[in-house]
């Protein structure tokens, strides 16, 4: 049923993929730089699982570099560079987030992020590029969680419809003339039930 209500741009494995910060900085007179957190969202119906590339495995180590990511939620993945030397100073690598559904191989979608090693924060004025970025992000995140998920009502909403609709058209208790066997007979408060909870299913179901 997935696959009837995915959108085509994500069969060609283009799904937006939501991850903070989109750029690693280290610093190496501060220690505490030397760990990063990824932050990976999934705004969507159905569970993720990612996989972390890195152009420069030797120099990092990744912490769950594989795993799974919940509907509408979001799992941090620690990033540490253990090859703090001055000839890495403003070299560029690049981590590839890539993610698909649990039940597939084949990536959804992927997203790059750039990490690069600098002598000092001391030498560099304040940015605020970092600040702009989570804004973003976020609102992204917010936006597409927001969106209405296209789909008709529930089975059960159905379900529970039709047999609100069977009782009312059973017999009520006390009619002589029915064909209809006598512990079949519903009392006029059952019927009331019942068509009280058809009004609200309704309206559920227009809602949708």
């Amino acid at each position: 049923m997935q696959q009837q209500h995915r959108q085509p741009d994500l069969v060609e494995g283009n799904l937006p993929v939501f991850v903070f910060p989109t750029e690693l900085i280290f610093y190496a007179d501060e220690r505490t730089s030397h760990k990063q957190v990824l932050t990976l969202y999934n705004p969507y119906e159905f569970a993720l699982k990612f996989k972390v590339l890195c152009t420069a495995p030797n120099k990092y180590s990744v912490v769950d570099a594989t795993g799974a990511v919940k509907p509408q939620c979001c799992v941090d993945i620690v990033i540490r560079h253990r090859d703090v030397r001055a000839c890495h100073f403003g070299v560029y690598d690049k981590f590839r987030l890539q993610v698909s559904e649990q039940s597939q191989r084949k990536a959804l979608g992927q997203k790059e992020v750039t990490a690069t090693l600098r002598p000092s924060a001391s030498q560099e004025p304040p940015s605020p590029r970092t600040q702009d970025e989570e804004r973003r992000v976020k609102e992204q995140f917010l936006d597409t969680e927001s969106r209405p998920v296209a789909g008709g009502p529930s089975l059960l909403t159905v379900l529970l419809g039709l047999m609100c609709m069977v009782a009312l058209m059973l017999p009520t208790s006390g009619e002589q003339e029915s064909t209809v066997p006598v512990y079949l007979h519903l009392s006029v408060n059952k019927k009331l039930v019942a068509a009280y909870v058809l009004g609200l299913l309704t309206m559920v179901i227009l809602r949708t």
